[in-house]
């Protein structure tokens, strides 16, 4: 028989900071008529309880409540050792459904495991929260608790958790500034590899081995979002990532957002690249992004709103006769794929989101225009007086 040493659990945070997020959110669910609320998107589960593995493709959750003093951590029999490595909890609160609740989901559905809990605890007939609007949550779930908990009353509590998730603590922050030293790197690399007859699939595979193998202190982690990396006219769409065939060439513009990841943390920066000699519509639609982007960040302190924010940019872009009708920047840190953002606050009018010290975004100017785009991007922290970039790159059209 093989015998291992066994590790001692080494978790991201102290227990006493999970436990301070989890009296924040019972705080909040008292606010809003809540007993138990049902967390399901994986960043959030990770918040509160730590769990942390590639499980996400199932059904699972973690639930807090006002009756219990720990939350509890519902996951698949196969990722029950994934969890007891990661959370926080007493075992006893790592509960796991066998596979027979996956095999024919109209049947019997892991919603029907996680109602069978809750009516074992007598906490089905209180007033429940869900994450409605999620990834991560769909019209099926909701239907088969509907029909597990039919005297239950349910309360959409979708971002519950994610405006919690706003102010970042010393750790949070420590990480993303991991986070931001590997993409600064990687960064680094993959402008340096741009080049007349380089393949793009070529530049993504260094870009994903640099994000990988992190700082050299530190190792990366997969990122949230693959990189997004366009080529030539596809530079006037904002989400086309490399393609599979194609060579860079002279007189080509590109653009590449990429995010380092540490510990789920994430701190991402986009710039923009020309092979050869930029025309000058290339260079001086840099150079605006880039004005709009220092007057922007010149805003922001605490007491400023969102849409202060992102006027003082629109503002700067429509002296030159440019508008942006997208969201300009959005709260970022702690994410699993799909996605990076937090889901809150954006940088967009009408947004009254007043900003407060610690609270994490990654504004995003870019401007796709008729043939072209430019986006020129930071990780920025909110602090006591204005705020600071997190990630720390030239500001600049880069020019191979």
């Amino acid at each position: 028989m093989l015998q291992f040493v066994k590790k001692e659990k080494v978790l991201p945070f102290k227990k006493e900071e999970y436990q301070d997020r989890v009296k924040n959110v019972k705080m909040s669910m008292e606010e809003q008529g809540i007993d138990v609320l049902l967390i399901t998107d994986p960043a959030n589960m990770n918040y509160i309880s730590g769990y942390d593995a590639l499980s996400y493709y199932v059904p699972q959750g973690v639930i807090v409540a006002l009756d219990l003093e720990e939350p509890v951590c519902i996951v698949r029999l196969q990722d029950l050792f994934c969890a007891t490595e990661t959370t926080w909890m007493i075992t006893e609160n790592v509960i796991a459904y066998p596979d027979k609740y996956l095999w024919e989901p109209k049947a019997l559905h892991v919603m029907d495991f996680i109602g069978d809990f809750l009516k074992g605890k007598n906490l089905h007939l209180k007033r429940i929260g869900l994450e409605f609007d999620t990834y991560f949550f769909n019209a099926h779930w909701y239907k088969s608790l509907e029909k597990c908990l039919p005297d239950s009353t349910f309360i959409d509590a979708t971002s519950l958790v994610n405006w919690i998730r706003g102010q970042k603590s010393e750790k949070e922050l420590e990480y993303m500034n991991i986070a931001a030293r590997i993409v600064e790197k990687t960064m680094t690399n993959a402008i340096n590899k741009i080049a007349i007859g380089e393949r793009e699939s070529n530049v993504a595979a260094g870009i994903y081995n640099d994000l990988i193998i992190g700082t050299g202190e530190y190792g990366g982690e997969y990122p949230s979002l693959a990189p997004i990396m366009p080529a030539g006219d596809r530079t006037a769409g904002a989400h086309f990532s490399w393609t599979t065939e194609g060579t860079y060439q002279d007189g080509q513009l590109m653009y590449m957002e990429l995010s380092g990841s540490y510990k789920r943390y994430h701190a991402p920066l986009t710039r923009t690249i020309f092979i050869g000699e930029p025309p000058n519509l290339v260079k001086e639609t840099a150079k605006i992004v880039i004005e709009g982007l220092n007057v922007a960040l010149d805003k922001i302190k605490p007491g400023v709103t969102c849409e202060e924010v992102e006027k003082a940019w629109q503002t700067t872009i429509n002296k030159y006769g440019l508008q942006k009708e997208s969201r300009m920047g959005y709260t970022v840190g702690l994410s699993y794929p799909p996605v990076w953002t937090e889901n809150t606050a954006y940088f967009k009018p009408g947004e009254k989101t007043i900003l407060k010290p610690n609270m994490t975004f990654h504004m995003m100017p870019g401007l796709w225009l008729d043939g072209y785009g430019v986006a020129i991007t930071e990780t920025l922290r909110v602090t006591e007086t204005g705020c600071e970039t997190i990630t720390k790159f030239p500001r600049e059209l880069f020019i191979r």
